[in-house]
């Protein structure tokens, strides 16, 4: 049994050893470019390829499922004008009278200023009446655990608001 292990160490030392006279394959060296003609342009790299994702039905597993897509208007609740305006954002300016009934001007959070009629509607409620004094909007309460889903806010006159104080 000692000759058996003797022998394969020698047959694995041998098979270790390198060649005697073998030379190490070298690098592969550009030819020098002859004189008057332009260097050699090396090989352009093959192109590489693009995934595409092809979703058949199903949804893309590389976008964000918290819902910040580039789409703003399904994330924005709020519109241009009047019916983007709560309640409490809007400030009366005016009460004018025009064709028999009574529209009233009123200022937003942007200090721009709108004309609004009786049944105009608002973010968080709708106008029910205009009187001389302001406005009266009835309010949808945003509250699960009221029992009033509505309410009638007064929102008078800026002048008639200093008046009170």
């Amino acid at each position: 049994m000692a000759r058996a292990t003797s022998a394969l160490i020698v047959l694995t030392v041998v098979t270790l050893a390198p060649v005697v006279g073998a030379q190490a394959p070298s690098p592969a060296k550009p030819a020098p470019a002859a004189q008057g003609q332009p260097p050699a342009k090396p090989a352009a790299p093959p192109p590489q390829e693009t995934y595409t994702y092809r979703p058949e039905g199903r949804r893309d597993p590389f976008l964000n499922l918290i819902g910040t897509g580039t789409d703003a208007k399904i994330t924005s609740r709020r519109g241009e004008g009047p019916g983007g305006m709560t309640v409490a954002e809007i400030t009366v300016r005016g009460v004018m009278q025009s064709r028999g009934s009574l529209v009233a001007m009123i200022q937003g959070p942007d200090n721009k200023t709108y004309i609004v009629h009786q049944g105009d509607k608002l973010l968080d409620g709708t106008i029910k009446s205009i009187t001389p004094q302001g406005l009266i909007v009835a309010q949808e309460v945003n509250d699960p655990l009221s029992l009033i889903k509505q309410r009638e806010v007064r929102k008078l006159l800026r002048s008639l608001e200093d008046a009170k104080e």
